[in-house]
């Protein structure tokens, strides 16, 4: 790829960009009776959530990332041309069931009331059906389950959670399908901003892209080094995905990943990502949820390989540390247990996202200030920990990386 756009070989290479989403309306229209469905355990509050938000952001900078918002690229390349955008709508409206008639008019009309950034705002806000008035013939729309629902488009609370939508790895993207359709537009913003904004456009490698039945999410994939990633068997990513995914990047000559180390973890709410129990914070340090693992302490690992002709060679293993070691041929290594593996603190420090550290240089991790037993370990392994206040944030379960994609980081 000439002038590349995206280059992320690490977890730990110097961060320099990254994508971030600035929590916004549509995290006040998830009420009780659409928590579950919006994938929220609890209602934040908004103003709140922002402040934390800007200071997670402004701690980046202050470390000499540049911070980059999915909404402000979607404008600019949405923005460039009428067409650009039209099609755009018609695929958001499409992928939300009015693909025709009555409802689909009615809302591209209204929103081409809106300029383009008030439009971006308002999909990510969702619309309401009190909104705006039109005759409306459908009984789906009337009678029902769907009926009772206040939204005619449904809002993206989990936006902020920038990593899953899509996935940096070197020089390239995945775009993702996600698993929940309360999540999948998303990735529709990601697609159009790879195509047509011009700092993307044409200097992006695409590894695998959102057109897919089966589902893979950003948290689930890790980029150990620029040829080996891990990719977690869970709740949110299939390994019919993480298979079909080892298959391109071994094939495509631009890619240069000839290692995929498939992790099976629980799959449940609580450890719905690999990065949730599992993130890389030096070069053989990594943080470890001890819960992913049996009472003898093994689990469900496949080291995924070139095979002939386009297959995949698969190498099973059941020790995570002892994988790690040979895929990344290391002499030693450092697990750092999420709340020293304590019953009780190890647990709730995982809900609170203790594991989900973001690396922005070797030894060096952003954390949630509020699990403060896993950040006081980080410190005597030798990390250096910034700590951003969480109390809004968490609530949609996900930490720094989770509100983190990089785009930029320099090479090991």
């Amino acid at each position: 790829m000439n002038n590349p756009a995206i280059n992320v070989n690490s977890e730990i290479g110097t961060l320099k960009s990254v994508l971030l989403k600035r929590p916004g309306a549509e995290v006040e229209n998830i009420t009780p009776d659409t928590m579950e469905r919006l994938l929220f355990d609890d209602i934040p509050f908004l103003k709140i959530a922002q402040e934390e938000h800007d200071f997670f952001a402004d701690t980046l900078r202050d470390n000499g990332v540049e911070t980059l918002y999915v909404d402000d690229l979607a404008v600019e390349a949405l923005d460039s041309d009428d067409v650009i955008r039209h099609r755009f709508v018609q695929q958001y409206l499409d992928e939300a069931g009015y693909g025709i008639g009555t409802t689909h008019d009615a809302l591209f009309n209204y929103l081409e009331t809106f300029d383009t950034r008030d439009m971006v705002t308002k999909l990510y806000a969702g619309i309401r059906r009190n909104e705006f008035d039109f005759e409306n013939d459908s009984l789906h729309d009337l009678a029902g389950r769907d009926a009772a629902n206040p939204f005619l488009l449904d809002p993206l609370p989990n936006a902020y959670f920038t990593r899953d939508p899509q996935a940096s790895m070197g020089n390239g993207i995945t775009i993702n399908h996600m698993t929940y359709k309360a999540r999948q537009p998303e990735s529709l913003f990601t697609e159009f901003i790879m195509q047509y904004h011009p700092r993307f456009a044409g200097h992006v490698d695409i590894w695998r892209d959102r057109n897919h039945n089966t589902r893979i999410e950003g948290g689930d994939e890790l980029i150990l080094n620029d040829h080996v990633i891990a990719i977690g068997v869970s709740q949110r990513t299939s390994s019919k995905s993480i298979e079909a995914l080892a298959k391109e990047l071994f094939a495509n000559p631009n890619s240069h990943f000839d290692t995929v180390v498939a992790v099976e973890i629980p799959h449940n709410h609580a450890m719905m990502h690999l990065d949730t129990v599992f993130t890389m914070v030096n070069r053989d340090q990594f943080t470890v949820f001890p819960g992913i693992m049996d009472a003898g302490g093994q689990m469900n690992i496949f080291i995924m390989t070139p095979g002939p002709e386009g297959t995949v060679k698969l190498a099973h293993r059941t020790d995570l540390g002892k994988t790690l070691q040979e895929v990344l041929d290391l002499p030693e290594l450092d697990l750092i247990e999420t709340g020293s593996g304590d019953e009780i603190v190890a647990p709730r420090e995982q809900w609170n996202d203790g594991s989900n550290t973001l690396t922005i240089a070797p030894g060096e991790v952003v954390t949630y200030n509020r699990n403060y037993v896993s950040n006081e370990l980080l410190r005597r392994h030798g990390i250096i920990v910034h700590e951003v206040i969480s109390s809004e944030l968490s609530r949609g379960r996900g930490g720094p990386r989770c509100m983190s994609q990089p785009i930029w980081r320099e090479d090991l």
